[in-house]
């Protein structure tokens, strides 16, 4: 008899999570271990900027002197958890190319049933994304997930943290 995964979903059994989301500048994809070595050039090459972007640190990361070996297993992990509904990492890849050139965490906010607790980064060589990609994520998440409040830290001086998702 196999074990039951008894862990909490984050997201409802029948929700179907998206595989990908596409706009001109850019697309997202579920983060997994094929993306090591341009997920590690990414965020390494990067370190000061992602530390200075809204809504990071993300607890210790960014960890400068990351090995490649233990992105790896942070990439499996993400990809573990995707695969378990438990949250939800996409990278971010340039149109054409498809150079990483940032990530997306989509995890629950512990204690609050439907809220999601949202983060993004981009390279500093592609900081003028970091507005577009805000917007865009977050108008996805509220059009194309079952979430009842998502906290992204905004990109616009002015604006709060909380946005509640229709309904």
């Amino acid at each position: 008899m196999e074990p039951q995964d008894r862990s909490p979903r984050f997201v409802p059994d029948a929700f179907e999570v998206p595989g990908s989301l596409v706009c001109d500048e850019f697309r997202l994809e579920p983060l997994g271990p094929e993306h090591n070595t341009a997920d590690h050039e990414a965020w390494t090459s990067s370190i000061e900027h992602i530390s200075a972007t809204r809504g990071f640190p993300l607890g210790p990361w960014p960890v400068p002197g990351m090995t490649p070996e233990e992105n790896l297993s942070d990439l499996r992990r993400h990809a573990e958890d995707f695969r378990r509904r438990t949250g939800f990492t996409y990278t971010v890849l340039e149109t054409g190319p498809g150079r990483v050139v940032g990530c997306v965490y989509i995890y629950p906010v512990r204690g609050a049933d439907g809220e999601a607790q949202v983060a993004s980064w981009v390279r500093s060589d592609r900081a003028e994304l970091d507005v577009v990609l805000h917007d865009t994520v977050a108008s996805w998440l509220r059009d194309a997930w079952p979430f009842t409040a998502v906290r992204y830290a905004s990109r616009h001086p002015t604006s709060g943290r909380r946005t509640k998702a229709p309904r």
